[in-house]
């Protein structure tokens, strides 16, 4: 049974990566580059009764080497003001950034525990271990993320633009203070997105498969992000978004949050995003709030 969930999955890569490859022909004139900064913001106790503050700063580059096709690669620095939690595990699907999706920090945060099937993670209570490393803060490089995505469907007069995308994490940040899995993570989404005057939505789902973690009893999960909003005049664009997904670690919840999101085209090419969030869920932060720059040469 494992060969056979092995081998399927291996063919799902080859799929995905044969599709990428696939010619364009709408060629665009030449390759177009973007890059942006962000600064997001969370905090939660996420039922551990220890209050933990995270900071993400993700540098992204996105390139598309076609009007349908492009690549993006994320390096953040991550922040935690206690090692309590590992807020970094669900890394879901974000924002959208001129085109290509991104996955924002990791919300979860749920407790350190036993590996994948050893039982412990996720119950809401710690060892006495990380009890007591858990007023320490910590910071440094977090996981780093390559996504590739291509337009199958464009946007028609009824028919929403088509995109799948699929990721690979790597494990660059320190599991030791908590600040990743230190697992390698592989997934693929599908997005839609549609514009019917002055109203714009999107909707995207996905699948994320997780490595076997000594530290956390990580969880293949399934994550969504949806939302709708109005263009205000030509530069403004705010957006009401829900964004969950299944429990990434054995013993949390499902995570569940609403976001208010704003755009603004400060200039034909210089983009402004700010969100505030509300977690719901107990593994969701109480509250997170983000801001981007993006620039597209």
């Amino acid at each position: 049974m494992i060969s056979c969930f092995r081998c399927w999955k291996t063919w799902c890569w080859v799929l995905f990566a044969s599709l990428l490859l696939l010619p364009d022909p709408t060629h665009a004139e030449g390759p177009g580059f973007s890059v942006g900064l962000g600064f997001e913001v969370a905090s939660g106790a996420y039922g551990t009764g220890t209050r933990t503050d995270s900071i993400y700063f993700p540098f992204t580059l996105v390139v598309y080497p076609t009007e349908r096709l492009g690549f993006s690669i994320e390096i953040p620095y991550v922040y935690q003001s206690s090692s309590a939690v590992n807020t970094t595990v669900f890394a879901g699907p974000g924002g959208q950034m001129a085109g290509m999706p991104k996955q924002a920090a990791a919300m979860n945060g749920s407790p350190m525990g036993g590996g994948r099937g050893g039982g412990g993670g996720g119950s809401g209570s710690m060892s006495s271990a990380n009890a007591a490393i858990s007023d320490q803060s910590h910071g440094g490089l977090g996981d780093i993320t390559a996504r590739g995505g291509y337009v199958v469907v464009p946007e028609g007069d009824h028919m929403p633009r088509v995109r799948p995308y699929v990721f690979v994490k790597f494990p660059t940040a320190d599991r030791n203070k908590a600040l990743g899995t230190g697992e390698f993570d592989e997934g693929f989404f599908v997005e839609f997105s549609k514009q019917l005057g002055n109203w714009y939505s999107f909707a995207e789902a996905g699948y994320t498969f997780q490595g076997n973690s000594a530290l956390l009893a990580l969880k293949d999960y399934l994550s969504y992000n949806a939302g709708a909003g109005r263009v205000l005049g030509d530069r403004f664009l705010p957006m009401l978004i829900i964004k969950g997904a299944s429990a990434p670690i054995e013993g949390a919840s499902d995570l569940l949050e609403m976001r208010l999101k704003l755009k603004y085209l400060a200039t034909e090419r210089t983009g402004i995003e700010g969100y505030l969030a509300k977690g719901i869920t107990r593994s969701s932060p109480d509250f997170g709030s983000g801001l981007a720059i993006f620039y597209e040469f």
